[in-house]
Order: C-alpha cells, then structure tokens, then sequence
C-alpha cells in the first residue's frame, strides 16, 4: 500500500529535490520525470521507477488509469516505493502547472553505444556539446519522428536533466540515446563505415546536394562554438544550410530537423 506524505520536509521529498541538480544525478545516478505523456511512455517501454509520488487530487485517472495501475503492481512486488501527497506536496516537485499529478524517480538509462540497433543503412544523429535542454529535448523529438536509429550525446547538458526529459515529451524512452565522448564516439562509428556527415558555416556543399542515403551520422555542433575540431577532421563530408538573411546561424533543434528530414526526403523519393 502507498504510503501518505504531508509534509514536504520528509526525508524522500527532499531528495527527490534535490535531483534538481546535475551533481546529485550523477552521484545517485537517478533523475525525475513529470507529466502525462513521460510519465506513460517511461512505464510503456519497461522503466521501473525507484519511488513515485501521486497526489490523488490531481490526477487525471482517463489518461493515467493504466500508469496507476501499474505503479500499484511495481509496488506490491516491492520493486518501486509508491507514494501518496498532498497538493502542496506535489506543487514541490512538478515543476510544472499541468504535470499530471505524478513524479517518478527513474535511475539513469543504460545506454551504452554498443546497445544503439545496427540495420543495413544505419541512420544516426550526433549532437555535440549541446547547452540548452529545451534544444536536445526538441532533438529527440525531431530524431523519433524521423525514425533515427540512434542518438549519441557528446558533452553538453546532461542527458537525464528533468528539462530534457520534459522538452521532449517522452522521446527520451522511445529513441535508443547514448552519451559518449567524441574520441570512442568517432571510432564507433568509423568502425562500422558509417558516413560522418558534419555541419558547419564554413562548408561550401549544400546540405541537400550529397547522397545521404546510405550508413550515415549528421553531426551538429553547438550554437555558440559550432562543431569541435575534432569532428571537423573526422568528417567525410562538411555542409552548410544556406542563409540568405543577417542572421548567421539556426537554432539548433531546428538545424537539425533540417538535415534529419533531408535524410528522410532522400530515402523516400
């Protein structure tokens, strides 16, 4: 049976708390995840929460029945501590209005690149140095929609930050994501004769002028430094978005987007 929390000075509300920061994630290897949508996908794809908080008032039991279900079950066979709060227990955590009145506490994902799947015409995304979660979330969005195989992280915000979970509505548990350094990143991948396709301003070749498909990782760098030399030197091909306008640059998320349907356009027409 859940136990009942009043009180946001008790010893499990305040760690989850404390997952707010990235120090504390990494220590306990355990991050947050909020709303209806994250909350049903993390629990559809098998994630087993370490405790969850439900707060009864706030639930919506049309669109989160089946997770309460579940996390009742997980919870009867002893493998996550379920909670009941009150609301203004809950108004602690959520960090949004509408969360759907549950918060699960999930341990890290085991994502290591020899997880990520290998078809006959392999279909990556790196994303080098992100800084803004909103931007990676948007990603893996882009990257479950464009059906990518993978998604690998070098460097950047943290993947299991509770704003990229968020940003990204749950895609975090449908696309296989992996973070890795750039060194062991591009050895994977040369290993397997995978393209490495890198954009950057500098580049003379359009994006949508090279033959993408085949084996092929778009590779994009941060808004404020752009890609590493290192991917820069590692690359078979370099690209450029044309810009017509002042502005120099895109907003990351929507760069992507960019090459990740070019991929999709040319392997469909």
């Amino acid at each position: 049976m859940p136990i009942h929390l009043t009180s946001s000075h008790n010893p499990h509300i305040k760690a989850a708390l404390r997952l707010e920061k990235r120090s504390e994630r990494a220590q306990r290897r355990l991050t947050l995840v909020e709303g209806v949508r994250e909350v049903s996908r993390a629990l559809a794809v098998g994630v087993v929460p370490v405790e969850a908080f439900v707060c009864p008032e706030l639930v919506d039991h049309s669109l989160l029945g089946g997770a309460l279900a579940q996390l009742a079950r997980l919870d009867a066979e002893r493998r996550t501590h379920l909670f009941t709060v009150t609301p203004e227990v809950f108004a602690k955590l959520a960090v949004r209005e509408e969360s759907g009145g549950i918060v699960l506490v999930i341990p890290f994902l085991d994502a290591r690149l020899d997880h990520l799947p290998l078809r006959a015409k392999p279909f990556f995304a790196v994303i080098d140095r992100p800084e803004k979660p909103g931007n990676l979330g948007a990603i893996l969005r882009t990257a479950d929609a464009a059906g990518v195989d993978g998604v690998i992280v070098c460097g950047g915000i943290d993947l299991h930050n509770p704003n990229v979970v968020r940003a990204s509505l749950g895609a975090l548990f449908t696309v296989p994501v992996v973070e890795a350094g750039a060194t062991e990143a591009i050895a994977w991948l040369k290993a397997r004769r995978i393209r490495l396709v890198a954009t950057t301003p500098d580049a003379s070749t359009r994006y949508t002028a090279i033959d993408l498909t085949g084996p092929v990782a778009i590779v994009m760098g941060s808004e404020a430094e752009g890609l590493s030399p290192q991917w820069l030197a590692a690359a078979d091909e370099r690209v450029m978005i044309p810009m017509a306008g002042y502005i120099d640059s895109l907003n990351l998320a929507t760069a992507t987007a960019l090459l990740l349907y070019e991929v999709v356009r040319q392997r469909t027409t």
